[in-house]
């Protein structure tokens, strides 16, 4: 799952190989998250005539297929395919692998092995600027990266291959988009739907913009301005690490605040940020504060309409296609600009948004005013 997050340092890279202005290397991730908006129900749907297993094993095809690519053609309209695969398959894979994961292990485990699935998912995010700095500066092409990516899938495809899942009758009615969408008439859903899609384009949009933060104002090389998302998602894990013991024990709602908080001050300092120190604090903090805004909204999404779980879950998996709207409005905003912080700015609207969201929440943590 983690792998999707490769777009962000990936996109800093072809900027530079394609000569790309902002809003067309800002179509890349778009390309990747947009299928979120399409595919998530229909895998639904897929999964029930499959079956969890095989639904697995077709995402990591694609996403074998997807990382083959750059080494058959290399050039901004094949990318845009990678992308577009990368995206599918990752819809797949997140639709599909936790109910997956329930068929193989329940009961206490089953909250164990998720929360272990997600600390690799972490790992996957945050190694990937590493990889393809180290291959660029010690074997002189960052795109080495993906063969080490694959050769993962393709493992991940022969171990699941061979292990026996005894999956539940698919006979399970599966929720049609109509079934979904109905439920944006409920102001909680909206809310959190809306909240989702902010979440995942700040955390795209610092993924893609970090980098250029540091080549903009320090004049540094991609391969050392790279590690700067590997520093976001590293303080994303740490967050999230600790919000699984934070929400356990305290409101959601004062969590969340504290979480925002820390959002807003931090995106502040991004505009002023003229040395090193600051910026890496600044990526850190948003990365730390943006670790649990997701499951905090999915979770008051799911406990608000606890009869219709599953249309509630792919609607929200939907709003992972807010990594598909911001970065392309943060292209067009720092071309019209010519400055990162137009990108800045953009980002800043999900801040407001959350801000906003501060008094619509209730200390209960399955509520919404």
């Amino acid at each position: 799952m983690g792998f999707v997050d490769l777009v962000g340092i990936a996109t800093n890279y072809m900027k530079e190989d394609f000569k790309l202005t902002e809003s067309m290397a800002g179509l890349l991730p778009s390309m990747v998250f947009l299928w979120f908006l399409v595919f998530s129900i229909p895998t639904g749907i897929l999964m029930n005539k499959i079956g969890r297993k095989n639904t697995v094993l077709l995402s990591l095809v694609i996403t074998i297929l997807a990382l083959a690519i750059p080494f058959i053609s290399y050039n901004y309209g094949m990318m845009l395919i990678f992308c577009c695969l990368l995206g599918i398959g990752n819809t797949l894979l997140q639709v599909s692998l936790n109910p997956l994961i329930s068929s193989v292990v329940t009961g206490d485990k089953l909250a164990s092995s998720l929360t272990f699935g997600q600390f690799l998912k972490a790992i996957a995010s945050f190694s990937a600027p590493i990889i393809a700095g180290w291959a660029a500066m010690s074997l002189n092409d960052w795109k080495l990266l993906f063969p080490i990516f694959m050769v993962i899938s393709i493992l991940a495809v022969i171990l699941l291959g061979i292990t026996k899942v005894n999956e539940p009758d698919k006979s399970i009615k599966t929720s049609s988009f109509s079934d979904c969408f109905k439920l944006l008439g409920d102001q909680t859903i909206l809310l959190c739907f809306i909240g989702i899609l902010c979440t995942v384009g700040l955390d795209v949009g610092v993924n893609v913009t970090a980098p250029k933060l540091f080549i903009e104002r320090l004049g540094w090389t991609i391969e050392k301005a790279g590690y700067a998302t590997s520093v976001y998602f590293l303080f994303r894990t740490i967050g999230s690490f600790l919000g699984a013991f934070i929400l356990a024990k305290f409101s959601s709602r004062i969590f969340y605040i504290i979480s925002v908080t820390c959002i807003f001050i931090a995106l502040s300092l991004l505009f002023v940020a003229q040395n090193e120190v600051i910026l890496y604090t600044a990526i850190a903090i948003i990365g730390f504060g943006n670790a649990n805004l997701f499951s905090i909204f999915f979770s008051k999404a799911l406990l608000n309409k606890p009869n219709h779980q599953n249309e509630v879950s792919g609607l929200m998996v939907m709003g992972i296609s807010g990594g598909a709207i911001f970065p392309l409005l943060m292209g067009f905003a720092a071309d019209a600009l010519q400055s990162q912080n137009a990108a800045v700015i953009v980002l800043c609207f999900t801040a407001l948004y959350f801000l906003v969201m501060i008094p619509k929440l209730k200390s209960a943590p399955s509520e919404l005013k």
